[in-house]
């Protein structure tokens, strides 16, 4: 590609692509220490009263951020689902 502005542009959205993979999966790291937390003080593996104000808060964020708030809910939708399933794991595996 000889196209030295779109491979700018490109190299800029592979940059934030893996910054992405690094923040989720820091994530991922502090939400399976809280399953594990969770299943050691036999709370539940899901808190809607947190996912409700938390879905509420990135809206608002997404907004501000010019960002489609759907999309945003949709995406922390989709991380919240894959959270309760690791700490549902962590409750049946004890």
């Amino acid at each position: 590609m000889n196209d030295q502005v779109l491979a700018g542009y490109r190299e800029s959205i592979d940059n934030i692509d893996a910054a992405l993979v690094f923040m989720l999966a820091e994530r991922f790291k502090i939400t399976k220490a809280v399953g594990r937390y969770k299943a050691e003080h036999q709370l539940p593996p899901a808190d809607p009263g947190r996912e409700t104000s938390q879905i509420e808060r990135l809206r608002g964020l997404a907004k501000a951020a010019n960002l489609d708030p759907d999309f945003s809910e949709k995406f922390l939708r989709f991380v919240i689902d894959e959270v309760i399933r690791h700490h549902e794991r962590a409750r049946e595996n004890g």
